[in-house]
């Protein structure tokens, strides 16, 4: 397997996922299997690309060597930043799925049992039935069967997680900082995605969660211009990348005096933190993980819900998502147990405090042979600013004139 300069990690990471793979597919009885997941294509070949909006899928047969179906204006990425030798190019007036389908023959896999990622973002419903009408019989679903090696990160991946976290850690400080009376939300994400820039971040998966005051109690809003008002809060979030590696974090800053039930939320959350690390080591369950989480949360005295899932696997990731949600969440139901390497962001956040405020400490831990670890250093209590609004700027120069 070829070295390239750009690639994140040494051959040999990248061999065991292969020969992983190779085993899993032959545990599954599959002569082949095509992947057009963004992420796993990331984790098996180093492959990125902003361009994964055009189709573009590895194959790899049990024993060739695999061949990667990219569109010509992608095939640079291929060529220079991953260890495949063997690619096709299509041009923005080709038929990709034809050509996928003349790989496989040429391949001697038009007759064989060939997997393919039925559950992809980037393999549309539209482009399966295409595929299924030219390949024939022979297709079967193997959707998971990367996603089986990447749940359990390397002491490498976790290496590299350490420097998405530092990235993240760098954009939240700034963001506490800027969180401030009379700074726009605009402000505040601005300061966050310089630091985690200047930190040696690269472009996450999901850009900052910046919200205000009663903004923070609607789903998933960010920054819209809004300016930040005496006496409100501030709710952040945000995914700090590396190599498409991903460590996310959630804080909270008050501007004014913290009130009781502030105080209350803030103290419930970091307890529940707390508990966590405790508690999850290998063969503790999924479940006993969510209902850790929830018994904490839901014992609170301030009118707060947790109206999602306590947590869930994070690492690589392209846009929409920085999480492995789908790979696995923390929820109630799923007796699967821990194992080391696993890597969680587990969100112990309150929605409705005071019937109005959403808050958030969050953090994301490594599960290890003895127990868990933190990836991040942060303070968790909450920024709390004096609250006051920023006076008049005197103009020096008029003064001294």
């Amino acid at each position: 397997m070829r070295r390239r300069e750009d690639m994140t990690f040494p051959p040999g990471e990248y061999e065991r996922r292969l020969r992983e793979l190779r085993e899993r597919m032959a545990g599954r009885e599959l002569d082949a299997v095509i992947i057009t997941d963004p992420e796993n294509l990331m984790y098996l070949t180093d492959h990125q690309t902003t361009g994964y909006s055009f189709f573009q899928a590895l194959i790899v047969p049990l024993e060739a060597e695999p061949m990667m179906i990219t569109r010509a204006m992608e095939q640079s990425n291929v060529l220079e930043r991953t260890w495949v030798e063997s690619s096709r190019a299509y041009p923005d007036t080709g038929d990709a799925i034809l050509d996928l389908v003349s790989s496989l023959r040429d391949l001697r896999l038009g007759d064989a049992r060939v997997g393919y990622e039925r559950n992809s973002y980037y393999f549309p419903a539209y482009q399966q039935d295409r595929f299924h009408d030219a390949f024939g019989e022979g297709l079967v679903d193997c959707f998971g069967i990367v996603e089986e090696g990447r749940i359990l990160k390397s002491a490498a991946e976790i290496s590299v997680m350490r420097r998405a976290a530092h990235a993240a850690e760098a954009g939240m400080r700034a963001g506490q900082e800027a969180a401030v009376v009379g700074a726009t939300e605009n402000d505040v994400a601005a300061a966050i995605s310089s630091a985690m820039f200047r930190a040696g971040g690269e472009f996450p998966a999901v850009m900052p969660y910046v919200a205000s005051g009663p903004r923070t109690m609607i789903g998933h809003s960010t920054w819209e211009g809004r300016t930040i008002e005496p006496g409100e809060h501030v709710f952040l979030e945000l995914g700090g990348c590396y190599r498409r590696y991903h460590a996310a974090v959630m804080r909270t800053v008050v501007n004014g005096e913290l009130s009781p039930s502030m105080h209350s939320a803030q103290e419930l959350m970091k307890h529940a933190l707390a508990e966590l690390r405790g508690l999850m080591r290998p063969g503790v369950t999924v479940a006993e993980v969510d209902r850790l989480v929830r018994s904490v949360i839901e014992s609170n005295d301030v009118g707060a819900r947790l109206v999602t899932r306590a947590g869930y696997s994070i690492g690589i990731a392209f846009p929409p998502s920085w999480d492995e949600g789908y790979i696995l969440s923390l929820m109630d139901g799923d007796d699967r147990p821990l194992e080391p390497g696993m890597t969680f962001h587990v969100i112990p956040w309150m929605w409705g405090v005071d019937g109005d405020k959403t808050v958030g400490i969050s953090d994301t831990l490594h599960v290890t042979e003895e127990g868990c670890e933190s990836l991040f250093t942060l303070g968790e209590d909450f920024t709390v600013h004096d609250g006051r609004m920023p006076g008049p700027v005197t103009d020096l120069n008029a003064r001294a004139s």
